[in-house]
């Protein structure tokens, strides 16, 4: 016989057993709705983050790569191994003669078979040079450049000879740069620039017929081409064309891209133009001898037993603005034979759009300003000056 609080037992077991009713699921079911909209939300800002953290961390990656590539460059601009032109040797109390000035300046794409002497003095005396179209003759290898950029010409003699380590064997053909260092020959003063093994017959020191280390002549044009890989992709990108042997013919190749989302390149130089020597504060003139000046009390002498120093030759140090060559204003030889340093503003895009972004900002590389772009890229201008240590080396006095 089943006592009463054994029923009463029973009834709650069956109690606590029964369902939810239509409204506690209702809210279950609202409740859950809204977690998952605030976790697919939350999931997706996250990844959305993410991915733009992702394209400015690339955007600042490329523009800080594009200009650390240039800088190096740049800075090696004029090194010719132990040939020092004419204009920029202090040991000489005699006015250059006219033919190892550069008069002009040099053509990059000028075919080599045409080169005379005076354009091999302008190819070594002048190492950059920059304009806002394609240089000389240039017009069908610079294809595509994005309006209101430079281009960029570098020019030296490669770091190291063939045959030494890591350094590429010598190739018939191909365009050598080889100083001399025979007294007889002119060392320090003369060299030869070709292709033809024959024609490179500068000797070492000793003068016994043994011929002096060649080095590769190196020639880099640089520009912003408007597309990376396809003309439909739209992507603007550094691009460099070497001059080198390829496919018999001894030119600057066509270009080849090197980092995407640059967007825009500027260029402006620093011309050693003034001698303050000793407060002389004359300008630069190499068609005359300098004026032989004791440096321990700076005034003008013609005795030769004094330590005297030219004081024409600049003193490696830019003077005044630096300066942009336009199209209107191109720069003269004068001006790019003295330069010794370079100013390079690089513009960097971002590969792919932000949404709800607008770029409204305006962006100056030097005396250029480019934007508003008003269009859904983010971007930033890194510059930096560059000293051309090669050439400005040349020039600094004790």
């Amino acid at each position: 016989m089943m006592r009463t609080n054994d029923i009463r037992h029973i009834e709650g077991a069956v109690t606590r057993q029964a369902g939810f009713t239509l409204v506690e699921l209702m809210v279950a079911i609202t409740v859950s709705l809204m977690m998952m909209v605030a976790l697919v939300s939350l999931l997706v800002n996250v990844n959305r983050n993410n991915d733009e953290l992702e394209r400015v961390n690339t955007q600042i990656e490329n523009g800080r790569f594009a200009l650390q590539l240039l800088r190096d460059d740049v800075m090696q601009a004029g090194f010719w191994g132990p040939y020092m032109p004419a204009i920029e040797d202090r040991s000489t109390t005699a006015a250059p003669a006219a033919a190892v000035i550069p008069a002009a300046v040099p053509d990059p794409c000028q075919d080599p078979a045409t080169w005379t002497p005076a354009d091999r003095i302008a190819l070594t005396g002048i190492p950059i040079q920059a304009s806002p179209s394609a240089p000389g003759s240039c017009g069908g290898v610079v294809a595509s450049k994005k309006e209101n950029t430079d281009v960029l010409v570098v020019r030296r003699a490669e770091n190291c000879a063939p045959g030494e380590a890591n350094c590429d064997a010598f190739s018939n053909g191909r365009m050598y740069f080889q100083a001399a260092f025979c007294p007889t020959q002119g060392a320090g003063s003369n060299f030869v620039l070709d292709s033809i093994l024959a024609n490179l017959n500068m000797q070492t020191g000793a003068c016994s017929g043994t011929l002096a280390p060649m080095r590769k002549y190196i020639s880099h044009m640089y520009w912003i081409r408007n597309f990376a890989n396809t003309t439909s992709d739209g992507i603007p990108t550094l691009v460099r064309s070497e001059f080198d042997l390829a496919g018999g013919s001894l030119s600057h190749q066509p270009a080849v891209a090197l980092i995407e989302g640059i967007e825009g390149f500027n260029v402006e130089f620093g011309v050693d133009n003034t001698v303050t020597r000793c407060n002389l504060n004359t300008a630069v003139n190499y068609t005359q001898a300098p004026a032989m000046v004791d440096p321990a009390t700076c005034v003008a002498s013609s005795t030769a037993a004094l330590n005297t120093l030219p004081n024409n030759r600049g003193d490696g140090i830019p003077d005044g603005d630096f300066v942009r060559c336009t199209a209107g204003t191109p720069c003269t030889a004068d001006q790019l034979m003295n330069t010794v340093a370079a100013k390079l503003y690089v513009l960097a895009r971002s590969k792919d759009k932000t949404q709800g972004h607008t770029d409204t900002k305006t962006y100056n590389l030097g005396s250029v300003t480019l934007g508003p772009f008003n269009d859904n890229y983010k971007r930033h201008v890194f510059s930096t000056t560059v000293r051309l240590v090669n050439v400005a080396g040349r020039r600094e006095t004790p």
